[in-house]
């Protein structure tokens, strides 16, 4: 079956033909290092790593290109209020990325450029926009003319008079026109700067993914990936630089992913809702989270909320639990099972534009049917059955190693569970015993509502009381 996926140029499914027969190169755009890094980049990091996993395991050869942005307004600023150099403050939030994907059981990409290292190539690609006409030097800085690149809104679908009548608010007298937008900066006292044909300077945030793409893939390539937020202008500006420099498709397929969503609310920092990865890594298995991350398919928002991460905890749980009793039956698994009918049913998930939720649907189908098959047999299984339930699990292990899970032994998985929960319990030890101390209070001054809402918010919280003539007990049960 061929692999459909659905492009947001077009806005619809395609086969999936990449431009050379049996290789894709992938590109999707990196984090900005000014900051941890948050469960919205965990997703996107972790859909394109099954994607690219998913297309190894169809036997094409992936190049895969995830960039650092590691020098922008947020960079320096950010640098500024913690009083260090942009530098520093870019190299740390890289390492604590990698350290955060490390443990999200996130393969690394095949490059990882950082725009620090391509100016030279970013100076190229802007001469070549000017040389063309698509660009313009003015006072120091060099803006991309949109109205040179006729194309412009054809990824997004935004209509260029209606936003040049938004945009009419505070225009910048250095552009032709307000849509206009940097390609190069002109330096400010104090931030990292190069030197160029324009004057001394940094490059705009839209021509680094442009030039870094053209320096591994050419003018063309297969996949570019990210967000959806970076539809526009980031992509749309990619699209107008690209093209409008060498006159040919930039990418042959655009993949965006969906938002992550905290309790039913958009992730924000005004909220002071923003999940970062070190912290959710502290409460929950790298692999519930990853579980999490793709329980829906990757184009549709995600809801994260203490329920989602206790059903996705359980349904690992359940997996491993099968694991851990065909191993006791049977042994390790050889690996020399081959492919079955269960695995055959992913793939048509997958090829479905990458279908992660259904693909788990096939992994729980085959968990409940080989545990319906061990409960049958009773105590002593017969050989057929233990082959049956041997297969069922080889099939399992292949969709998990798509997917980045199931890669630990089940009583290593389970351990590590237990030090999780160990963690969890001593970090809210502060936090149940004000709670019990408040209900103790209101017991003391008659108001029973009041202490049976704290009752219930313990009981939500895995916290069981025991009543006692010397005091209250307390003790977790999840």
């Amino acid at each position: 079956m061929t692999i459909r996926v659905y492009n947001t140029l077009g806005g619809k499914k395609e086969p999936f033909e990449p431009i050379e027969e049996g290789k894709v190169r992938m590109y999707v755009c990196g984090p900005t290092v000014y900051d941890s890094s948050h469960i919205g980049h965990a997703r996107s990091v972790v859909v394109f790593d099954v994607i690219a996993r998913y297309l190894r395991a169809q036997s094409y050869d992936v190049t895969y290109v995830r960039n650092f942005t590691d020098v922008d307004d947020k960079i320096i600023n950010r640098a500024r209020e913690l009083e260090v150099d942009s530098k520093t403050l870019a190299e740390t939030y890289i390492d604590e990325f990698h350290k955060d994907m490390d443990l999200l059981k996130v393969l690394r990409a095949d490059h990882e450029p950082k725009v620090t290292e391509h100016i030279d190539s970013i100076i190229k690609f802007i001469t070549i926009l000017i040389d063309r006409g698509c660009a313009y030097e003015s006072g120091g800085d060099v803006f991309f003319a949109i109205d040179r690149f006729k194309d412009y809104g054809k990824l997004s679908g935004r209509n260029t008079e209606e936003m040049e009548a938004g945009a009419r608010v505070g225009i910048d007298e250095r552009k032709r026109n307000p849509l206009d937008f940097a390609l190069w900066k002109a330096a400010k006292p104090g931030e990292p700067s190069w030197e160029s044909p324009w004057g001394v300077g940094r490059p705009g945030w839209h021509i680094e993914c442009s030039a870094m793409n053209y320096v591994f893939f050419g003018e063309s390539f297969d996949i570019h990936g990210g967000g959806k937020d970076l539809i526009f202008p980031h992509h749309e500006n990619e699209i107008a630089q690209s093209e409008g420099a060498f006159g040919k498709p930039m990418a042959k397929y655009w993949i965006h992913n969906g938002f992550v969503n905290i309790d039913r609310e958009k992730m924000s920092k005004s909220l002071g809702n923003f999940l970062m990865i070190k912290d959710v890594l502290k409460h929950h298995h790298p692999e519930v989270i990853r579980l999490f991350l793709l329980s829906n398919h990757y184009r549709s928002p995600i809801d994260y909320s203490v329920k989602s991460m206790e059903e996705a905890s359980s349904g690992l749980d359940k997996i491993y639990t099968l694991l851990e009793r065909i191993e006791a039956e049977t042994g390790p698994d050889t690996g020399k099972n081959p492919k079955g009918d269960y695995w055959n049913r992913f793939e048509d998930a997958m090829n479905d534009d990458f279908n992660t939720a259904r693909g788990i649907g096939v992994i729980f189908e085959a968990v409940r049917n080989a545990n319906r098959l061990l409960d049958e047999a009773g105590e002593t299984p017969s050989p057929e059955t233990l082959e049956t339930v041997g297969a069922i699990r080889s099939d399992i292990l292949e969709m998990g190693r798509i997917l980045g899970l199931l890669s630990e032994p089940p009583a290593a998985y389970f351990e590590h569970r237990k030090i999780i929960r160990l963690q969890q319990t001593k970090a809210d030890v502060k936090a149940i015993e004000q709670l019990v101390d408040e209900r103790t209070a209101a017991r003391k001054a008659r108001d029973f509502q009041k202490a049976d809402r704290i009752r219930d918010q313990l009981t939500d919280m895995g916290v069981t009381l025991e009543d006692r003539p010397d005091g209250v007990v307390w003790r977790m049960t999840k």
